[in-house]
């Protein structure tokens, strides 16, 4: 209970900045925008295979990036104000990760609205199961971006996190397909749930169930390390 507390607190002065929601969802959009109509018109694919590559993006850079938010906090004390609360550690870590998730709903949900207006006809269905999809991923997403920020420190994380995102964009197949890329290209890619969770998302957008499960064995693996490792971390650098 203490966690949806926290994550109560956190989404209240998130949501009193409307910049913040619109910031996220603004490069994702352009892209839809500005790309989508060349992407589906010259034949390269269609809507259902270019936004959930979309919400990929918006994932990553909204949950995987999170961890600025605790680098501002531990510059400006909040993080030491926090230890003499009677919340644990976990509640204050899985509130600011709801948090996050719930942000990460807004924008995805108005990316998609975009996107319908645009000439996305997936069913309803297979886009709140991909949005499902997506935001439990983003759990274990945000959770390692404040484990990885709390580690690195202010000075690192910032350089190191905004590096890693584009990678692990490209590795997801997000925005270019990696069937064709080498073999130890594609073999790096499966290995992370990010291209199992983009498989899935076309799979249902165009009405499909074909790699769901694995997509979602996939997920439940990446909680399962990223929460615990997290939460270690967050207790010991609050304790």
């Amino acid at each position: 209970m203490t966690a949806f507390v926290v994550a109560a607190h956190y989404l209240r002065e998130t949501f009193r900045n409307t910049f913040v929601i619109v910031f996220g969802v603004v490069q994702p959009a352009l892209y839809l925008v500005l790309f989508g109509p060349v992407f589906t018109g010259s034949g390269v694919g269609t809507w259902d295979v270019l936004v959930p590559g979309l919400l990929m993006q918006l994932a990553l850079l909204t949950c995987g990036l999170t961890g600025f938010n605790i680098v501002f906090d531990h510059r400006f004390g909040v993080l030491e104000r926090l230890r003499v609360t009677p919340a644990s550690r976990f509640a204050l870590l899985v509130g600011r990760v709801l948090k996050d998730a719930v942000l990460l709903l807004v924008q995805a949900a108005v990316l998609l609205a975009l996107a319908v207006a645009l000439g996305l006809r997936a069913s309803v269905p297979g886009m709140a199961a991909g949005l499902a999809l997506v935001i439990v991923m983003s759990l274990g997403l945000a959770a390692l971006s404040y484990a990885a920020a709390l580690t690195l420190g202010d000075e690192l994380f910032p350089p190191v996190a905004g590096t890693a995102v584009v990678p692990l964009l490209l590795l997801s197949g997000a925005l270019l397909p990696m069937e064709g890329a080498p073999g130890w290209l594609d073999a790096a890619s499966q290995a992370t749930p990010f291209r199992h969770v983009v498989d899935a998302l076309r799979s249902l957008f165009a009405g499909s169930a074909e790699g769901v499960g694995q997509a979602v064995i996939g997920v439940a693996l990446f909680l399962a390390v990223a929460l615990p490792l997290a939460t270690r971390v967050f207790g010991r650098e609050n304790a």
